[in-house]
């Protein structure tokens, strides 16, 4: 019973921490170097390489605007005499982010809904006998419907679809072999949220001639958002004519970075650009290359519909956009500045029954004659014996 009777007692017991110093050498180097290594980290590691102290922003918004310009004058033999401007030769026209610029073309013109032998470079379509063309079949990654009928002259089957079916020669020369000097626009503008705070890739200038004569170089014209389309692909280490020709086509990704120690002048957030090929890492592979089929159509003077087929081979041009905002921690805007106490205010905020609690009380308080207000009272050793003695006295008496 006394023993339960201790421990509860115990409960009230005040406890204080007591310190021993060990003399010994090898115990306080090792202490110390503990020490050093900690801060070491901290300085080192937390704050100058990876900068702890600073908050991040990696929720970057962007918007990207694209503009070519350039023209380009063709000759072939089924389409003649053609010039070639943007409105032609890139997809879209309303400039996005992806855009593909035409560079070389396979061109089939004046089809008409017909008749007509399958291209014996379908391998579906090849036939000996009429049962090998059944009436009504789709021919697989072929141009039409068959018919039910071999053709004898070319061993493949009849179809139904457009005619004359589509070419197969490859060129190997660039028709449009000025496009090496279309020049690409590139506007971006981008905004970190959390820290209200907006740019763009263009000079803030108001020369209206200077985005008429400029020409992007990394470190002359860094704000100068004009690219030639031959150096764009030059950067990414593959020529432009052999991905133009040789290659038939590629993808090229351009990639601008906005990564921006806010803590710096406006001018030290700038965009950092680079290229890469993004098909392939080899011209020679069977998937290199881009091209895609479209076709314009057209009515004859009786009302039948006809058009023109177009292979088009080019670059595909991918524009990504990543960034990171980074500005001091809180720490010194709440704690260290002149003004911290007002911060803190803006900052935090009580439920909503406490701040009302918190407002009303600071106002009766502002309201309160000086005279009603509580008095601060300083107590002392002395004032307290004073006190006591007195009512020691009274106690007697």
């Amino acid at each position: 019973m006394a023993g339960c009777t201790n421990f509860f007692l115990s409960v009230f017991d005040y406890k204080t921490e007591k310190y021993v110093i060990a003399k010994n050498k090898k115990v306080g180097v090792l202490f110390r170097l503990f020490q050093l290594g900690v801060l070491a980290y901290i300085i080192g590691w937390v704050f100058l390489t990876k900068k702890g102290y600073q908050e991040k922003d990696d929720s970057i918004q962007s918007s990207v605007i694209t503009k070519l310009k350039g023209v380009a004058l063709t000759n072939t033999t089924d389409g003649g005499l053609h010039l070639w401007g943007a409105e032609d030769y890139v997809i879209p026209s309303q400039g996005e982010s992806v855009f593909f610029i035409i560079t070389n073309f396979i061109e089939t013109p004046n089809q008409r809904l017909d008749y007509c032998a399958e291209s014996i470079k379908v391998p579906d379509g090849h036939c000996r006998e009429d049962s090998d063309c059944t009436e009504g079949e789709t021919v697989i990654a072929g141009h039409g419907i068959k018919s039910g009928r071999c053709v004898k002259s070319t061993g493949t089957c009849e179809i139904y679809g457009w005619c004359p079916v589509e070419k197969h020669h490859k060129q190997h020369e660039v028709l449009l072999e000025k496009a090496e000097n279309f020049t690409v626009y590139i506007k971006n503008f981008i905004r970190f949220p959390k820290f209200q705070f907006s740019k763009s890739n263009v000079l803030d200038t108001n020369n209206d001639t200077y985005l008429k004569r400029c020409m992007y170089h990394d470190t002359h014209n860094p704000y100068c958002p004009i690219f030639r389309l031959g150096d764009l692909v030059n950067w990414t280490g593959h020529s432009f004519q052999d991905m133009a020709a040789k290659a038939s086509g590629g993808a090229v990704g351009v990639l601008i970075q906005w990564n921006c120690d806010l803590d710096k002048d406006y001018s030290k957030c700038n965009p950092v650009y680079s290229f890469t090929r993004l098909d392939v890492n080899s011209n020679n592979s069977v998937t290199s290359g881009y091209n895609f089929r479209y076709a314009r159509y057209f009515k004859d003077t009786a009302g039948l519909t006809y058009r023109t087929l177009y292979k088009v081979y080019g670059i595909r041009v991918d524009i990504m956009v990543t960034g990171e905002g980074v500005f001091i921690c809180d720490m010194i805007l709440l704690y260290m500045m002149e003004k911290s106490t007002f911060y803190r205010e803006k900052k935090f905020e009580c439920a909503k029954y406490d701040s009302l609690r918190c407002r009303r009380n600071k106002d009766i308080e502002r309201k309160m004659p000086h005279k009603e207000r509580a008095p601060k009272r300083k107590a002392t050793w002395k004032g307290k014996f004073t006190e006591l003695s007195t009512e020691k006295s009274t106690a007697l008496n």
